[in-house]
Parts: C-alpha cells; structure tokens; sequence
C-alpha cells in the first residue's frame, strides 16, 4: 500500500512547486538582460543596468537559492555566445567554457552578497566591481584568449566614456560599468541606508563622463584629430587561398588585391592595408609573393601592408610584411597571439615601429591588439598608428575591431585595420572611428580615408591600468575573507 499523504502535506508540496517554479521564472527573466550585453555584439546602454535583476535576486534570496539562480540566469546570459564559439571550438570545449564563465558570474554575485550582507554598509558597493575587475585583470593575464568579451568593450562606441580607458585601461572602464548596477541593486534591496552610496556613485558617473567629453570635444577644438593630406587605403576579400584552392582562383584572389592597390594608390593612398593570412604558402611561393608586391610597391609609390602565412621546414607563421615604395629592406612582423584554428603556428615576440607616410606606425596582427601589454609595448616605443591586418569570424566582427579601438584609446595612437569577414576601420586615439565597411567575398571591398594625424596624446593607462586591476585582484583575495566572519541573512522585507 502507498502511504497517504494529508491535505497540508500536499498543499505545503503544491507551494514549494510554485515557489521553485517562481523563482526560476525570475532567474530566466535576470538571464535575458545578459543575454543581448555577454555576446560578441552586446548592447552599450544595457550593459549599464543588465546585471542588476541578478544583483538584486541574490540579495533578496538565501544562499543556496541566490546560488542556482545565479547560475541558470548566468548560462541563459552565456547562450548568447554558443553559435559564435561552436564556429571555433567542438562542443564539448564550448559548453566546459560556458561552465567555466557561469562559475565566474557565480563566484563573483554570491561573494559580493555575502560582503553587503555582513556589513549592511554603503562601502560594500565596492564589492561587486573589485571582483569582477580581479577576475577581468586575472583572464587577460593568464588565459590563451585573454578577456576577449569583457563587459567593457560594450562601451567602445560610446565616447564619453571611453576616454576612461585613456586613464586606468580596460580595468577602470570595467570598474564604473560594474559599479552603477551594484549600487541601483543596493539601493532598491536595501532601502535610504545605502543612497549615499548610490548618489556617489551617481556623481562619479557623471564626473567620468563630463571629463571624458570635454576631452574629445578638447582635441577636436584644437584640431588635434583633424586629418592631413596622405591618405590610406584598406582592402579585405573573404576568399581564403587553402590548399585545396584551384591555382586559377588563387591567380584571380592575387590579381584582384594587386588591383585594388593600384586603384587605391590611384586615387592617392600612399600606404594600402591588406588582410591576414592571404594564403599559406611555401617559402618559393611566399618568395614570388615578396617579389610582387615589392615592385607594386615602387610602381604605385605606396607602402603596402600584406598579411601571409609562410611555411617551411620550421613550422608555420602567421606574418605582417611591409613594403616600401623605395624598394628597401621588407619589414616583417610574426603574431604574437594565435587563435584558436592556429594553435600549431609559431608565435613571435618582437615588435616593429616603422616611419611610414612620416608617422610612426607599428605593426600588428588581428588577436595581438585584443591584450593590453603588446598595445602598451607600442605606445611605449612611440607608435602614432597602428598597422592591423586581421581575419575575423563573421560573429564578431564588432567585438574585434572595437577591442582593437580601445587599445587606441588606451596608448593614444591611432589603429587601421583591415579584416577579412570582418570590418575594415579606420580609428583615432581617442576612439572615434572615422571610417568603417564591411568586407566581402570577391571582388572584395575597399576604403579610403585619411590619416588621422594628432599631436603626442598623453594617457596613463601604461601604468595606472595594471596598478589598478592588480589592486583589485589584492582586494578580491582579501573581501571574501572578510565576509566569512558572520552567517549573511538576506535584506528584510521593506
């Protein structure tokens, strides 16, 4: 026989259901603002307010339900990325990086909830933008892919406040992102006790944005994004030369770039911007290759910028050569940073600063501007402008040139970068993107503008950025131990 089960057994039952039931309704409506701000294309303006249903649950709940709240509404927010990541990895390894990222959101909220309910004190707004600038200044420090995505790349068409990358880096931009849901969170949790943190945080909001505009407006006052004459020419075609490419549709993928080069420096370019890894050739192929561009070089008059991949008994490398209209030595750049379909190609580690249509410009390779140390190497040697071949994956071509923006902003030069399923753009050192066009498939796509041209832009990202971002990895060892002290209730009822 089955035991019965009374009428208050039931409807306790009954409710418990309708209670879980509630709540996982709110996890998924929490998860929906992070689903359009953790993707490779987020939204700007709702990057500032989508954490906050997140903050505000696990400061209403207890702590086991704070915790798979958290994590369901983190991975409805991390879905936003699966198409994006199975075009780069199998689907095992994406979903272990969506779980690896939902234990982030984890560890971050249900750390921040325990500080603000231990001391139920306004500094504890602090809490959650110290942690989640450690964990940033952690990823892109050690990971292979850095902290491709962070949450403050969503700001990088949004001037005002980009200009606070030019002060404290990615690190500081990420602290004023975090810090307006946490302390709306708090203030709607907890009630007056916390507006005075909240109208501070309100005041410095406003303060980094009124500074950051008067910056830009500043330079443009004086003229110091204004354009010079030499132009520059960007060209992109999505066809790849593989192995598997008939020699025919090589020759015409060749032509076609020689082409755009000739009508490009036609019409006055005096350095042309080519894409990443054309084709991967062996060292006679690559050789021919060399030969080519260098007398286009000196019949058009331009520098030209080509990437190519060159392999040989040595392994592969992935390569940025420059050339110059006078028929000197070529300049060749190696990646530094390799994406994932690239892992077996060999990395570089030296850096080349060139005088080109008379600015400094460096050279670079697509993932290398997504780490802020080789952005800084460039800034430091005196880089003016920054020379970027680049092959993105269709998905996220925004998130790749607007990261490479940043590293502009954050070493005052400007960027030119042309991606192939991607973006050709054209950027000043403090952010503004001047020109930009989507690249195609042959016969490809092209762009003209002017050189952006500045006086010296001065920035402390160099070294206020890592200062700051490691000041927060301390306190971010620190803060949870302190939150250890006492049991945390969650905020009563108002």
């Amino acid at each position: 026989m089955f035991p019965s089960l009374s009428a208050p057994t039931l409807f306790a039952g009954g409710t418990a259901l309708r209670r879980r039931l509630s709540q996982a309704a709110a996890a998924l409506a929490a998860g929906l603002p992070l689903y359009w701000v953790l993707g490779p294309q987020p939204l700007a303006w709702l990057a500032w307010c989508a954490p906050l249903p997140l903050l505000w649950l696990a400061l209403r709940s207890s702590h086991r339900d704070a915790a798979w709240m958290t994590f369901l509404a983190a991975m409805l927010g991390l879905s936003s990325n699966l198409v994006y990541f199975r075009l780069l990895m199998p689907l095992p390894a994406v979903l272990a990086v969506m779980l690896f990222k939902a234990l982030l959101w984890l560890l971050v909220v249900l750390a921040a909830r325990r500080l603000v309910l231990r001391y139920r004190s306004g500094w504890t707004v602090l809490a959650y933008p110290v942690l989640w600038v450690a964990i940033d200044t952690l990823m892109a420090a050690f990971l292979p892919d850095g902290n491709w995505g962070s949450l403050a790349y969503s700001q990088a068409d949004n001037l005002a406040v980009l200009q606070v990358a030019a002060l404290a880096g990615v690190p500081g931009l990420l602290f004023l992102l975090c810090l307006a849901p946490s302390a709306l969170a708090l203030l709607l949790a907890g009630g007056r006790a916390y507006a005075p943190a909240a109208g501070a945080t309100a005041l410095l909001l406003l303060a980094a944005c009124a500074a950051g505009a008067w910056r830009v407006q500043g330079a443009l006052a004086a003229g110091g994004t204004a354009s010079v004459g030499p132009l520059a020419g960007l060209v992109a075609i999505d066809d790849f030369i593989g192995p598997a490419t008939p020699p025919a549709r090589a020759q015409a993928v060749w032509d076609q770039y020689a082409h755009h080069v000739e009508a490009l420096a036609g019409q006055g370019a005096r350095l042309v911007l080519l894409s990443e890894k054309i084709a991967v050739l062996a060292p006679a192929q690559a050789d021919a290759v060399r030969q080519r561009f260098h007398a286009l070089a000196r019949s058009t008059g331009a520098w030209i910028i080509l990437g190519i991949g060159v392999q040989d008994t040595a392994g592969r490398r992935n390569l940025a050569w420059l050339f110059s209209p006078d028929g000197a030595a070529l300049v060749s750049y190696q990646k530094h940073h390799l994406a994932p379909p690239e892992r077996d190609f060999l990395a570089g580690s030296a850096y080349a600063v060139q005088p080109v249509a008379d600015l400094a410009m460096g050279l670079a390779i697509c993932k290398d501007m997504h780490f802020a140390p080789l952005g800084q190497a460039y800034g430091a040697a005196g880089a003016q402008t920054m020379l970027v071949p680049a092959w993105d994956f269709q998905l996220d071509a925004w998130m790749g040139a607007r990261m490479t923006v940043v590293r502009g902003v954050e070493n005052g030069y400007a960027v030119l970068r042309a991606a192939r399923e991607g973006v050709l753009t054209v950027s000043d050192a403090y952010g503004r993107v001047l020109a930009e066009r989507a690249s195609s498939a042959m016969p490809g796509s092209t762009l003209l503008a002017p050189l952006p041209a500045h006086t010296p832009v001065a920035t402390w990202a160099g070294w206020l950025g890592p200062l700051f971002g490691w000041l927060c990895v301390a306190l971010g060892l620190v803060l949870p131990c302190l939150g250890r002290r006492a049991a945390p209730r969650p905020l009563p009822d108002r």
